[in-house]
């Protein structure tokens, strides 16, 4: 019903302020875990046509205009106290908990690794052989 309800607001914006729909456009809600040094960062970025529009940041703890079109959403979204104590909860409820299911098997494996370096091209070599 979020999303829903970001596209109903961005449409309704669009109209509001006097611009018709494009025919063809991009809406995308990018939601990103961030861990570092034991703490836990959540994002939801609200993208209209490859511009974020608005933000919500867990550091931060409520909506934020990123340009003008998101003005009037994210003073709706801080106004809605379910929407912002909904995306608040999200890093307990969602990046903590994949954190520690994916810390399991990904951070607790250390290997060390093992590497092969040859050259590329069997044959006399006219240049030193670089690697990149």
């Amino acid at each position: 019903t979020v999303a829903l309800t970001a596209l109903l607001m961005v449409l309704l914006t669009s109209v509001v302020q006097g611009r018709a729909t494009p025919e063809n456009y991009l809406y995308q809600v990018r939601q990103e875990c961030y861990a570092f040094n034991g703490t836990q960062r959540y994002l939801n970025r609200q993208i209209y046509n490859r511009e974020e529009f608005v933000r919500f940041d867990s550091d931060v703890g409520e909506y934020r205009a990123v340009t003008e079109l998101g003005r009037p959403t994210a003073e709706y979204w801080n106004s809605q106290k379910d929407i912002l104590e909904e995306n608040r909860a999200v890093v307990d409820r969602v990046c903590r908990h994949n954190y520690e299911l994916d810390e399991a098997v990904t951070l607790q494996r250390r290997v060390q690794p093992r590497v092969n370096v040859s050259p590329s091209k069997k044959g006399p070599l006219q240049h030193h052989n670089l690697l990149v």
